[in-house]
């Protein structure tokens, strides 16, 4: 790990600040789980580190039953699991970011950071998406919010300019939402997503995210048209997932499955989880 300088400011507008003196050779500090790896392994060699933790209003949690829910951007994983509001009105959430690595990891890493890094493979990000979430995003130059759907803008590229910071991730309030994550992985747990899934049903509108199976997480539109107005019946449900792994998904080969087996899997896992969808709607 190569020397660098170290900031820990106290207002956004000092962290804004410094980013912007520093430009390209600095980074922002959050949870740190993949950034601290990445340093180590000298795949990021920052002159300066800005670690916004000691921002207070980042670390807030807040939900209303009209605007719905704001996680600052300092709000771990762990956290993010197990918050009564977010597992009461958002569970697919709550499963995502359980799913996130190992118990050591979802205790310091966050929801912002996991998006910040805009990998492919991150699992919050795709239930994200199928919420129409949006991004409050700061600089000293002013506020903006920037939708979920254009915050993503490649690998490991999002729409933030020099100088901005994350401050939290808004999602909308829902009535009669429920929805499903999955992923497949090598291994069951502690691994990274080789797909995932998040299938949401608010009244009957059906959206589909994919993660891990295109340069950015991406929602499934065709898919998505295909199930307006139709009853989930096991052919619809069945011409839904082809046509959201076969038209949507644009995966490649890696170390962590094919192609094939990516295009299979989200066939797989978006079926699954529409015929959980069906089951909980006649339950309640």
């Amino acid at each position: 790990m190569k020397a660098f300088s170290y900031f820990k400011p106290q207002t956004l507008k000092e962290a804004s600040e410094t980013l912007l003196r520093y430009g390209e050779e600095a980074v922002i500090l959050n949870g740190g789980s993949d950034l601290v790896v990445r340093m180590k392994e000298n795949l990021a060699a920052p002159k300066a580190v800005i670690d916004i933790k000691g921002i207070e209003s980042l670390h807030e949690i807040k939900y209303d039953q009209h605007t719905g829910l704001r996680v600052g951007a300092c709000v771990t994983l762990n956290r993010m699991a197990h918050d009564e509001n977010v597992v009461t009105h958002y569970p697919i959430l709550a499963d995502a970011a359980e799913m996130v690595g190992s118990g050591q990891i979802r205790n310091i890493a966050t929801m912002a950071g996991n998006n910040c890094n805009a990998s492919p493979l991150a699992d919050t990000a795709t239930p994200l998406l199928a919420l129409d979430a949006w991004v409050i995003i700061y600089s000293v130059k002013g506020k903006r919010v920037a939708s979920i759907h254009d915050f993503f803008k490649g690998v490991r590229k999002t729409c933030l300019q020099p100088g901005e910071i994350v401050t939290a991730l808004c999602i909308p309030s829902f009535e009669n939402m429920k929805g499903v994550f999955k992923k497949a992985s090598r291994r069951r747990h502690v691994d990274l997503a080789t797909v995932c899934t998040s299938v949401v049903k608010v009244h009957d509108e059906i959206r589909i995210a994919l993660g891990a199976v295109a340069p950015t997480p991406i929602r499934a539109r065709r898919a998505e048209y295909l199930a307006r107005g139709k009853r989930l019946s096991d052919d619809v449900i069945e011409e839904i997932a082809r046509l959201a792994a076969t038209t949507e998904a644009t995966p490649i080969d890696d170390v962590r499955g094919t192609k094939d087996y990516r295009v299979h899997m989200v066939e797989v896992l978006v079926r699954r989880s529409l015929q959980e969808l069906r089951e909980e709607v006649k339950e309640g």
